[in-house]
């Protein structure tokens, strides 16, 4: 299985309403390389069932979506997010610690 295949497997698992980290992605695979996290999580084929806006950095803030790093790109992150049930201010994570899920 690759790099992005295994990235892809974990994302998976992130529940609605959740979020979690390209470093806690990157610790579950024991890899230091966050940055190739995310760009997987940049490349992901199959979003939604991939669900990699429910990834955000190690802050809670969110990072870019599909490619993008606009406000647009991050205003369709955040209603993704908030849809499922999400609390978010200036593209950050409220209640970040509780929201977090860890592998």
């Amino acid at each position: 299985m690759s790099f992005y295949d295994e990235v892809y497997k974990l994302c998976k698992r992130i529940p609605k309403g959740k979020i979690s980290t390209y470093k806690v992605i990157g610790d579950k695979l024991k890899t230091k390389a966050y940055r190739a996290v995310g760009q997987a999580l940049k490349n992901n084929p199959y979003a939604p069932e991939v669900p990699c806006h429910r990834v955000v950095n190690s802050l809670g803030f969110l990072h870019g979506f599909k490619g993008e790093k606009s406000s647009k790109a991050l205003n369709k992150k955040t209603k993704l997010l908030e849809k499922e049930g999400v609390k978010i201010k200036d593209y950050k994570i409220l209640d970040f610690k509780k929201k977090l899920f860890r592998f």
